[in-house]
């Protein structure tokens, strides 16, 4: 079954189950909290929460819709059989299901139709139905949600799938099958998965529906956390979110093991091989494009297409970054495997051709033209990148004149990393360009110079660092001054000497709640029942100024999650974290270490940089919460 049939028996189920068809609404949201659309549920938010009514909007509490979102967290992930930055959501919702709804010769409950809104039996039902009769696969296995303190187990959905004949159901907690809000607040609730398996037998999750009958005034992270006074509210009326991977399904449909194998990506990575260079043996320029590269490539250029259709140029923030970052990676593999083609010219017929019956914006001439313009400013950077390289070595082999065996002068990482993030080029392009002439080190110094370069956002006119690692508000990524960049390390390791001090003066039940970092200052918030006293801060200042004096040294081992949190290292939550973290210490060793964190760096060396710490103000920020300021002199 082609793409194009598997959305077209998508709209046409539901809309005979009385759904009215909604376009899909722009990557580019109207919703500010967020920077692109990430689902299908983002341009009904309105609805859930009562703003808008949709049976006046659309003829129907009930909608279905094909929504093309955009994802970044995963982006370094793309290329292997799953992760993609572009994908469609196919989607049905319900808006306007309120429990006190008895139509004459219903049950208590049920509506009429769909046209008036439902509710978990008919949601449930509908998902069944398309998946097993329309598409003809067989359901795995569905997760139910096991409740919490505030919200109870769905023992509904689970009789619903019994009922309908699927025995396996499985319950999962909250960081699983508890979905909402996306942005800064939103509707939210419990939800079932569907998973069916692949040709490979593996199972995967293709459908999702999300039970939205709670309204959180926070984001989701403070929502999974539990540390935030805001508490769930009831919606007045209900909600069926319904999200199921576009891609997923063509996946397993049609039998394939990567979605790169499908009719969605079939004619576009045949072109990249096409044009591609053939194997020549050898490493470096002239060598063929690997699997990996081609699925980059088909991924980047599909996602920036559908970017620009959408009004977003390539800029150094925003929206506009992620869309240089895509193109920009496209070209550096289009100069490190020498591609001779007009990469942009050959590909985007065959993506206007796929897809513009679906998504008409995206026959528009004007996309090329911005593809190559921004491919002019590329090919300028890539110059004036070469030209440093090259008054590098020349300044190195002037400063060592003549003599019989020197060495070629070799490019560090510290060097290397200076003029990547200057003219914007990556580190395999620096690679290339410097002849392979490297030092030793170079890879682990760029590597390095970049984890430290990373803390900085320029996000507005404050710099942000938070517990977690960087929070990139706008994707803007600045290098900091060196002493900037100083004052931000020396805080950030000065966190996690605050968080251990607390825990010895107000005892274990003291647990981060989150910390925000400028080049002034930082801000620490954490859980405690009740005001910390004037001599409890002098303790906790006694105790970190101590530590700074002793001049312990800061490192960090890379290990297993697990065994990461059998150190007794201390971390938000397990479901935030990769398999594999970083463990970081202020001490010799992590067994005697002063403090131990999951973190991603970057720190201090040793305590002694630090200076002198000093509590500045401590606070209420809700139920609970306490917030310290400080700063280091």
């Amino acid at each position: 079954m082609q793409s194009e049939e598997i959305r077209k028996r998508f709209i046409d189920f539901f809309v005979k189950r009385g759904h009215a068809h909604v376009k899909s609404s722009s990557l580019v949201p109207s919703d500010p909290s967020v920077l692109l659309t990430t689902a299908g549920m983002q341009q009904f938010k309105p609805y859930f929460t009562g703003e808008l009514n949709a049976a006046k909007d659309f003829g129907s509490n009930s909608t279905a819709s094909i929504q093309k979102s955009f994802r970044t967290s995963d982006v370094d992930e793309v290329g292997d059989n799953t992760h993609l930055t572009l994908f469609e959501m196919l989607g049905n919702f319900s808006f306007g299901y309120k429990l006190d709804l008895v139509p004459t010769g219903t049950a208590e409950g049920e509506p009429v139709s769909p046209k008036g809104g439902y509710w978990k039996k008919e949601a449930i039902t509908y998902a069944f139905e398309f998946i097993t009769q329309e598409l003809g696969l067989p359901i795995s296995y569905v997760t139910i949600f096991k409740g919490s303190e505030s919200v109870p187990k769905d023992s509904e959905s689970k009789e619903i799938w019994h009922s309908l004949g699927v025995t396996d159901v499985r319950e999962e907690g909250i960081h699983d099958v508890f979905w909402g809000p996306t942005g800064s607040a939103g509707p939210c609730g419990p939800s079932t998965e569907i998973y069916c398996k692949n040709s490979e037998g593996k199972d995967v999750e293709i459908w999702n529906i999300v039970f939205n009958q709670f309204f959180y005034p926070g984001s989701r992270e403070e929502l999974l956390l539990g540390t935030s006074a805001k508490q769930l509210e009831p919606l007045p009326v209900r909600g069926i979110d319904t999200g199921a991977g576009f891609e997923r399904v063509a996946t397993i449909k049609q039998g394939v093991a990567s979605v790169y194998e499908t009719d969605i990506f079939a004619d576009i990575m045949k072109k990249i091989a096409e044009i591609g260079p053939r194997p020549t043996g050898s490493a470096g320029l002239g060598a063929s494009l690997d699997e990996r590269t081609k699925r980059v490539i088909a991924d980047h250029f599909r996602g920036a297409s559908f970017l620009i259709a959408d009004g977003v140029r390539p800029s150094n923030k925003e929206a506009g970054y992620i869309l240089r970052r895509l193109l920009r990676r496209i070209l550096a593999y289009k100069i490190q495997y020498d591609i001779h083609a007009d990469i942009f010219a050959e590909l985007l017929p065959i993506v206007q051709q796929k897809f513009a019956d679906t998504y008409p914006e995206l026959d528009n001439p004007e996309i090329l033209k911005i593809l190559h313009d921004e491919q002019t400013k590329f090919e300028k950077a890539v110059a004036s990148g070469l030209e440093a390289i090259h008054a590098l070595k020349a300044s190195k082999m002037s400063a060592h004149p003549g003599g019989e065996g020197i060495v070629i002068p070799q490019l560090t990482g510290k060097e290397g990393f200076q003029i990547s993030s200057t003219f914007g080029l990556g580190k395999d392009l620096i690679k290339e360009f410097s002849g392979r002439s490297l030092a030793v080190d170079f890879e682990k110094d760029f590597d390095e110079e970049f984890r430290r370069h990373q803390v900085i956002s320029h996000a507005g006119s404050e710099k942000k660092f938070g517990g977690h690692g960087l929070i990139l508000n706008t994707g803007e990524l600045k290098a900091a001054n060196e002493e900037e960049l100083g004052k931000v390390l020396r805080l950030h390791t000065a966190t996690h000497l605050t968080q251990q001090a607390l825990r010895m003066v107000l005892g274990p039940e003291v647990k981060q709640a989150g910390s925000d970092i400028t080049a002034e200052r930082m801000r620490f918030d954490f859980s405690f029942p009740r005001k910390v006293t004037p001599e409890e801060l002098r303790k906790v200042e006694e105790i970190i100024n101590g530590v700074i004096a002793k001049d312990l040294p800061v490192g960090y081992q890379e290990m297993a999650k697990e065994d990461a949190a059998k150190t007794g290292a201390l971390y938000f939550f397990k479901e935030k974290y990769p398999d594999k973290v970083k463990v970081y210490y202020v001490g010799h060793s992590i067994p005697d270490a002063f403090s131990k964190e999951f973190c991603g760096g970057p720190h201090v060396d040793h305590t002694g940089v630090i200076g002198k710490y000093r509590i500045t103000k401590e606070e209420s920020v809700g139920a609970g919460l306490r917030r310290i300021k400080a700063i280091v002199e």
